[in-house]
C-alpha cells in the first residue's frame, strides 16, 4: 500500500500580507494596553504617608492636602491648612510617648552600696510644626518625663515640664545650593552620636539653645553652629536653663566621597566654666578635631570614627583622644539576612594625676545606649570589642547578640560609669581588665506609630571592680514606644 504526504494548503501572498498585518495590529493594541495600564497603576497609586521620624520636626504633612492618601483618624489635626491656596502652608500637631521599665541591681557595680532598684522612666513629648510656603518652620515640643520608683533621680531622670524645643527655621535657594538656618532651642546630633547626640537614651533628652546654619550642594553640606547646652532641673516647671558658663560650638564640612561612602570633618569648642576634675579646679577649654567615614557596599557596613582634644583645665594641659568604629557583613541570601559585626572602641585615661596633663577623654554630650542602656560603663578611659550577631526573624523584627569585653587605657584613671562618673577607689589600683558582658536585645516594630523593645546585660566584673567593693550586674529593660 502506498502512502502519500498531504500537501500544507497554499495562502496567497494578499492573504499572508493581511494575517500579518493583523498580527501587528493585534499585538500594537496589546502593548498600547499595557502601558496604558501601567499608566494607570502609577497614576492611581495613592502617594505615601509621611514616615514618622527620629526629629519630629523633619516631617513634612503637606502630602495630607492630596485626598488620595489612605486616611487616618486624626488626620485632621495632623494637617491643618492655613492657606486655601498653597498646600505647603500648615499647622501640624503631634505626639510621642515612651515608657520604660528598668531593673537594676548593681548601679555603679554595686560600689555605693545601693540595693537593687526596679523603676519606670516615662517620657511625654507635644509638638506643634507651623510650616509657611516651604520657608518658614516654627516648631515648639514640650515634654514631661517622670521616673516613678527611682529613689536616686538625677537631672537626666525627671523633668516635670519642660520648653524641649522652641526654634524658628528658614530655608532658601543660594547660588545653586539649599541654605537652611535655625535658632532657639533645638536638638540636634552628629553620625551615631557617640559624642554628640540627642541623649536619647535616659529619660531626658539633650537640648540646646543654638543658631545652626548648613549649606547643601551638590555632593557637599556645610554646617556652622554655637550653642548653649541646656541644664536640666526639675524645681519647677519650666526652669531649664543655659549660659555663657557651658557652650559648644563650631564648623563640619561633610561629603559623599562616592556612591557607597561618605567623609565628615569638624572642629570645635567646648568650654565649662568652674570645674573640678581629680585635684584639678578651673575652668575647661577643649579643642576638638573629629573625622568621620562611613559607607556600605555589597553587603559590607562600616563606620569609623576618630576624635582629638587638646586645651587647658586651670593650669594643667589637656591631651585626650578616642576611637570608635562599626563594622560588619549582612548575609543577605540567607534566611533571616544575619548580620555579623564587630565594634572596637577606646577613649584616653589620665597618666599621672600629679603630672601637668590631662588625658582624660571628654565624652561631651553622649547617646547614653551607644555601648548598652544599662550604663555600666562610659566613654571615658575604656578599650572596647564587642562581636555581635544580628537577625531579622519576621517582618519588623530585629534580635541582636553580643559578648563585650573592655578594659582601662590607663589604670591611673579610674574605670568610669555612664557618661563620665569614676567609680570610686579605682583610679591609681592595678588592674586593666574592667569585666565582660553578655547582651541581647529585641526591637519589633508592630506598626508605623507603635514599637516595642526588650534588652538584657549581664557584666562580669573584673579584679579592679571587686577590689573596690562591686560584684556581677545584672540589667532589664522593657520599652513601649508610641508615635502619632
Amino acid at each position: 500500500m502506498a502512502y502519500h504526504r498531504a500537501r500544507a494548503p497554499k495562502v496567497c501572498s494578499r492573504g499572508r500580507t493581511a494575517l500579518l498585518a493583523l498580527l501587528a495590529s493585534l499585538s500594537a493594541a496589546i502593548a498600547n494596553y499595557a502601558r496604558a495600564d501601567d499608566a494607570l497603576s502609577v497614576t492611581d497609586a495613592a502617594p505615601a504617608r509621611p514616615v514618622i521620624e527620629f526629629n519630629r520636626w523633619k516631617e513634612d504633612w503637606s502630602v495630607l492636602a492630596n485626598p488620595d492618601v489612605p486616611a487616618e483618624s486624626l488626620d485632621s489635626l495632623k494637617y491643618i491648612p492655613l492657606s486655601s491656596t498653597d498646600p505647603q502652608t500648615y499647622l501640624s500637631l503631634g505626639a510621642n510617648v515612651r515608657e520604660r521599665f528598668e531593673s537594676n541591681d548593681a548601679v555603679s557595680f554595686g560600689t555605693t552600696g545601693n540595693r537593687e532598684e526596679n523603676y519606670v522612666i516615662s517620657r511625654l513629648e507635644a509638638d506643634a510644626d507651623m510650616r509657611i510656603a516651604e520657608q518658614i518652620q516654627i516648631f515648639t515640643q514640650l515634654q514631661s518625663d517622670f521616673a516613678p520608683g527611682k529613689e536616686v533621680r538625677t537631672p537626666v531622670d525627671q523633668d516635670r515640664l519642660s520648653l524641649e524645643q522652641a526654634f524658628i527655621a528658614v530655608t532658601e535657594s543660594l547660588g545653586g545650593g539649599i541654605l537652611k538656618v535655625r535658632v532657639g532651642r533645638q536638638q540636634f546630633a552628629f553620625d551615631l552620636q557617640r559624642f554628640v547626640s540627642v541623649r536619647d537614651g535616659p529619660n531626658v533628652r539633650q537640648s540646646y539653645d543654638a543658631v545652626w546654619a548648613d549649606y547643601e550642594i551638590g555632593r557637599w553640606r556645610l554646617i556652622s553652629f554655637y550653642s548653649h547646652p541646656v541644664q536640666n532641673r526639675d524645681e519647677h516647671p519650666f526652669d531649664d536653663y543655659s549660659s555663657g558658663h557651658l557652650t559648644y560650638g563650631g564648623f563640619r564640612a561633610e561629603r559623599k566621597l562616592t556612591s557607597f561612602m561618605a567623609l565628615a570633618v569638624s572642629y570645635s569648642q567646648f568650654t565649662q566654666d568652674k570645674v573640678t576634675f581629680a585635684t584639678t579646679t578651673g575652668n575647661e577649654r577643649r579643642e576638638i578635631l573629629d573625622m568621620h567615614l562611613s559607607g556600605a557596599l555589597q553587603g559590607f557596613d562600616w563606620d569609623v570614627e576618630g576624635m582629638n582634644q587638646i586645651g587647658r583645665l586651670g593650669d594643667k594641659v589637656i591631651r585626650a583622644w578616642a576611637y570608635g568604629s562599626l563594622g560588619g557583613y549582612t548575609f543577605n541570601q540567607l534566611r533571616w539576612t544575619p548580620r555579623v559585626g564587630l565594634q572596637i572602641d577606646a577613649a584616653s585615661g589620665n597618666k599621672n594625676p600629679n603630672g601637668g596633663q590631662i588625658n582624660t577623654f571628654n565624652p561631651l554630650f553622649p547617646n547614653g545606649y551607644y555601648v548598652t542602656l544599662a550604663g555600666y560603663t562610659g566613654y571615658v578611659n575604656f578599650v572596647h570589642v564587642k562581636p555581635s550577631v544580628t537577625v531579622h526573624p519576621r517582618e519588623g523584627v530585629r534580635v541582636m547578640l553580643a559578648v563585650g569585653a573592655q578594659w582601662r587605657e590607663s589604670t591611673a584613671d579610674a574605670v568610669y560609669t555612664q557618661p563620665d562618673i569614676p567609680v570610686a577607689s579605682t583610679a591609681g589600683h592595678p588592674g586593666n581588665y574592667t569585666g565582660t558582658y553578655e547582651q541581647f536585645r529585641t526591637d519589633w516594630t508592630l506598626s508605623p506609630h507603635t514599637s516595642v523593645a526588650l534588652e538584657l546585660v549581664h557584666f562580669a566584673i573584673g579584679d579592679v571592680l571587686r577590689a573596690a567593693g562591686g560584684h556581677d550586674s545584672n540589667y532589664a529593660g522593657a520599652e513601649f514606644r508610641f508615635a502619632w
